[in-house]
């Protein structure tokens, strides 16, 4: 319940809220991320590679909206497991390559079932996601204008 005569209610908080959102579904996706080994951040590091590869890691940060140097240390968990391989690339030796390793791509089977997965466990149907998702965008593209 919002507490319209307190502007600072913290329940009133849009910016509480989505940060209370964001743990909370992430934490949904752990234990159907964990058979594979995956935590979050790595799993939107498959999803951009099963999307777009080989991408250099500059690429894969700018995808995600994180800084390289979050990118590197994902990427050097997910070669530990097998699902990747980092490389020079032949045209510029200062830029890392990262392709999907056979593992990796054999991956992309399981996590097709994910989406459908999590919207069971969020109790969404794809109408409930896409405006959340165009909501979501607006939000993002709002404070990147900023």
């Amino acid at each position: 319940m919002t507490d319209t005569a307190n502007p600072l209610a913290l329940e009133s908080q849009v910016c509480f809220a989505l940060s209370v959102a964001a743990r909370s579904v992430i934490a949904a996706y752990r234990p159907v991320l964990e058979p594979v080994g995956l935590t979050h951040p790595q799993y939107l590091v498959m999803l951009a590679l099963w999307e777009n590869e080989p991408l250099s890691v500059r690429q894969l940060a700018d995808l995600l909206a994180l800084e390289p140097a979050t990118v590197s240390p994902l990427v050097k968990r997910l070669e530990a497991l097998g699902y990747v391989a980092r490389r020079r690339s032949d045209t510029d030796e200062r830029v890392v390559e990262i392709t999907l390793t056979d593992t990796g791509r054999e991956l992309r089977s399981y996590a097709e079932t994910i989406p459908g997965t999590m919207m069971q466990r969020l109790g969404m149907t794809p109408d409930d996601l896409r405006d959340l998702h165009r909501t979501m965008s607006a939000l993002i593209s709002a404070t990147r204008d900023q």
